[in-house]
C-alpha cells in the first residue's frame, strides 16, 4: 500500500510572506533614524510592519529613540 505525501502549508502572515532586507532598504532605514522619524512613519516608506522595522533595527545595533529629547521629560 503507497503512503500518500503529506502537504506541508506555508506559514505567511496577514501582511504577506516574509521579505528578506535589501542593503538599498537598510541604508534608507539608517538615514531616517538619523533624521528622527517616527518608527511608524519608517515602516510607512519602506512598506513593512512597524514590528519588522523593530526586529531590524535590534538586530543592527540602531536605536529607534528619539535623539532630540530632554532627558526630563
Amino acid at each position: 500500500m503507497a503512503k500518500k505525501a503529506k502537504k506541508t502549508a506555508k506559514k505567511v502572515s496577514a501582511a504577506g510572506p516574509r521579505r528578506d532586507w535589501t542593503e538599498a532598504e537598510l541604508k534608507n532605514m539608517k538615514t531616517l533614524v538619523k533624521q528622527n522619524t517616527p518608527t511608524r512613519l519608517i515602516a510607512m516608506k519602506l512598506k513593512r510592519t512597524v514590528t519588522a522595522v523593530q526586529g531590524k533595527a535590534t538586530r543592527e545595533g540602531i536605536s529607534l529613540a528619539p535623539t532630540n529629547r530632554s532627558p526630563r521629560d
